[in-house]
């Protein structure tokens, strides 16, 4: 028998070759496209379905390409000719939630806001929260150790898992972690399994750490400045203080004028960047009033409010700057990092390259952590590509985000877009012990081929 006879034999309706179906797999929401179409599509209900596609894989030498919702912006879920995808969007129950131990036992499909949705109703909160948090799937956060707006108080992905199931190539099913909050025992196979894309195993089961949703009222500042510089030093000058916001969110002058066009207003008229800071907890009316101070001082125009709404109203200028660059054109949406106190020196880079290029480069900073998404608007050669242009321009970005102590992303991953990027930052030796740390969990090369290494 085939290896597609095999599969059907084994899993039934679970696998299908629709060519329809399989033409939606050659993408994600990077812009990437394969154009090339896989073997077939998995889409798995248990882990025993997830065991018997890898262990069919292995024994006849097949690529697989694990996939949630296909949210990810680096390429990372895209599949190719010659490769079967494993789907775990089916896989979408909660286990079990236990307010006690404070955590949640979830399956990989099951999506980051409908996760939350539940636990609202236990007083219980999932922290990371990445702008795809309603569409995203909780097993693709873990995948890529997923960020958002939050992380620089509550953290990425990785602060918020205890435990994994996971499959490898072969079919074992490991059992990583601890339900307990400590946990040293050897090697920490868990942390390693997060943000490794896919390319390590399959993550089948998760055992998260929860919080309290919390009960103090929130604080929001708006905040508008004359330069993106001004504004990344008032930031680095937040941060430096000892405060630490929930959400420390900056945008520059092209992403300000995007969304005034996209919206219909006039934002840019009362300053060419704008600043959004939330603080929440106990402390969080003395911790925004601090900030305010710093941020008036440094000759911002800002207000400070505790009122949900009009605190939404101020969000709701930050959440349009993804529609308004769409409504723009094709947009690459890169991720890089650096020290916080290095925002100045790495937003004066984008100016630079952007000038360089004859480019705009609308970027949106989590300034909180250091995390910038600069965005590339561009018109894509005839067969749907990024021009070459674009991509040098964005090697230069990384090249200076790493020059500042940075690195190459902060969140989305690395993927198949930033690959030819990786041993600049990790230097031969360390990317090397990767690519054998890969090849002890996948000898063959079958998990995720062509993706980070």
């Amino acid at each position: 028998m085939t290896f597609l006879d095999e599969l059907h034999a084994a899993l039934g309706a679970a696998m299908s070759t629709d060519a329809t179906v399989l033409s939606t797999l050659t993408a994600d929401k990077s812009g990437h496209d394969s154009h090339s179409i896989p073997l077939a599509l998995v889409t798995a209900r248990s882990i025993d379905d997830v065991q018997a596609t890898l262990r069919l894989a292995t024994q006849f030498g097949v690529g697989v390409v694990p996939r949630g919702a296909g949210t990810g912006l680096a390429g990372g879920a895209i599949a190719s000719a010659g490769q079967i995808v494993l789907s775990t969007l089916a896989m979408n129950r909660i286990l079990e939630i236990s307010a006690a131990d404070e955590l949640a036992v979830v399956e990989p499909g099951i999506l980051n806001g409908e996760l939350n949705a539940v636990l609202a109703g236990h007083g219980l909160w999932f922290t990371p929260d990445p702008a795809s948090w309603a569409i995203s799937t909780v097993g693709g956060n873990i995948a890529t150790n997923a960020g958002g707006l939050l992380c620089a108080k509550y953290g990425v992905t990785r602060e918020s898992v205890l435990a994994l199931k996971v499959v490898l190539a072969d079919g074992r099913l490991l059992s990583l972690g601890h339900r307990s909050v400590k946990g040293v025992t050897g090697l920490d196979l868990t942390a390693l399994m997060i943000g490794s894309e896919g390319t390590l195993g399959v993550i089948v089961e998760a055992t998260v750490r929860l919080r309290p949703v919390p009960s103090a009222p929130v604080a929001t500042v708006g905040a508008w400045f004359d330069d993106v510089l001004t504004a990344a030093a008032a930031c680095a000058a937040i941060t430096a203080a000892g405060i630490r916001p929930a959400a420390l969110e900056l945008m520059d002058a092209a992403a300000l004028a995007a969304i005034d066009a996209y919206l219909g207003e006039h934002l840019s008229e009362r300053g060419n960047t704008f600043l959004l800071l939330q603080t929440d907890g106990a402390a969080s009316a003395g911790e925004a009033t601090a900030a305010l101070t710093i941020i008036r001082s440094a000759g911002g125009d800002a207000e400070l409010t505790a009122d949900p709404a009009e605190g939404e109203r101020l969000f709701s200028i930050r959440r349009a700057f993804h529609p308004a660059l769409e409504a723009q054109g094709t947009v690459l949406i890169e991720d890089v990092a650096v020290p916080r106190s290095a925002l100045p020196q790495i937003f004066a880079e984008i100016a630079r390259i952007g000038e360089r290029y004859g480019i705009s480069i609308p970027t949106v900073a989590h300034a909180g952590d250091g995390n910038l998404h600069p965005n590339f608007v561009y018109m894509p050669e005839a067969d749907g590509s990024v021009p070459p242009t674009i991509w040098t321009a964005a090697g230069e970005l990384f090249a200076a985000a790493i020059r500042l102590g940075g690195t190459l992303t902060g969140e989305h991953g690395v993927g198949l877009l930033k690959r030819a990027w990786l041993r600049d930052e990790l230097g031969d030796d360390q990317f090397e012990l990767q690519r054998q740390v890969k090849a002890v969990f996948d000898p063959l090369g079958l998990m995720n081929p062509g993706k980070v290494y």
